[in-house]
């Protein structure tokens, strides 16, 4: 007889482990209230097409990542990898963007056919907040310091910020030639996965977790140089008004994010604490996502936090409701 195991990646929570996750859920949901977010539900099956167009085809999420099969309708259907397509479809759908702000945030499981490894399932659990219909840089502050303020809650130490800025679609196709012409000059230290990079998505080179490409990537050319006039500004904005905050933050000017939607502001929260898989929450602009979709233009700013992430590094003798 087989043996009963759960799918490789993909674990129980058993009971004793419930309390933690209860006490993170309440904490996280009681912060967000505080800043006027409001619980959206989305499914977990969406259509394949949704995140092809929406993250990108030469992204390694949909390119190797995706739970994709199809229905006995011979549709297309994907265990979702990610929020924040879901919960713009479900905007579009539902008329939620029509001359309105929209705070909204979702919490639940993600699934990605990745290696597994501590802090990184096939099954996981996340935390989506996006904000919707707000332009400036002050938006952007917001949703860091919710992210402070959960950590401060939570007792959680030695996280830090680094922040960038990835310009506007223009911008990037600026870079895009610059980086290619760098990267081919040293075609001959690339592996396998960046030659398969620099063909696809040049920008994520830099996302390059092979610690011999380090020295290459540190000394690629800087997106800062040929960021657009709005983007400069914007970025510039958000330093200003994180300087007169109390948030400590490092510009890593070779920070991208792997998903194509992202524009302006990226940034992640990065510990040593948890080995390779060091981003414990990542997050950015994508003001053309929603009239990418078809809908009326709506600037968007959003992050997500990985919840097993982030129970790995809280010590719950230390911290009380």
């Amino acid at each position: 007889m087989t043996k009963l195991q759960a799918i490789r990646g993909m674990h129980d929570i058993l009971m004793r482990e419930i309390p933690k996750w209860q006490f993170v859920e309440k904490s996280i949901k009681n912060i967000l209230d505080q800043y006027g977010y409001k619980e959206i539900r989305l499914p977990i099956l969406e259509k394949t097409e949704l995140f092809k167009q929406t993250i990108g085809d030469n992204t390694d999420i949909v390119s190797k990542e995706m739970y994709s099969f199809d229905d006995k309708n011979k549709m297309s259907l994907t265990l979702r990898p990610e929020g924040t397509a879901s919960c713009v479809r479900a905007g579009i759908e539902h008329g939620l963007f029509h001359n309105k702000t929209q705070r909204l945030w979702y919490m639940g499981p993600m699934f990605r056919y990745e290696k597994p490894q501590k802090g990184r399932q096939r099954q996981f659990h996340q935390l989506g907040v996006e904000a919707f219909g707000l332009t400036g840089p002050d938006v952007d502050l917001e949703q860091i310091m919710i992210c402070s303020r959960i950590w401060e809650k939570l007792n959680i130490k030695n996280i830090n910020l680094e922040i960038n800025s990835i310009g506007s679609a223009q911008s990037r196709l600026k870079y895009r030639e610059v980086l290619v012409d760098y990267f081919t000059d040293h075609k001959d230290k690339l592996d396998d996965d960046c030659l398969v990079r620099l063909k696809k998505n040049p920008l994520r080179l830099l996302d390059s977790k092979n610690p011999d490409m380090k020295s290459l990537i540190t000394n690629a050319p800087s997106i800062s140089e040929y960021l657009d006039a709005e983007s400069s500004n914007h970025f510039t904005g958000l330093k200003e008004i994180l300087d007169n905050s109390d948030i400590k933050y490092n510009i890593n000017h070779k920070l991208v994010r792997g998903l194509d939607y992202y524009e302006k502001t990226v940034y992640e929260w990065t510990t040593c604490e948890l080995g390779a898989q060091d981003t414990v929450c990542a997050g950015g602009r994508y003001d053309n996502l929603v009239e990418k979709h078809g809908s009326s233009p709506t600037p968007a700013v959003g992050f997500a936090i990985g919840i097993e992430r982030l129970l790995e590094l809280i010590d719950f003798e230390k911290v009380t409701d």
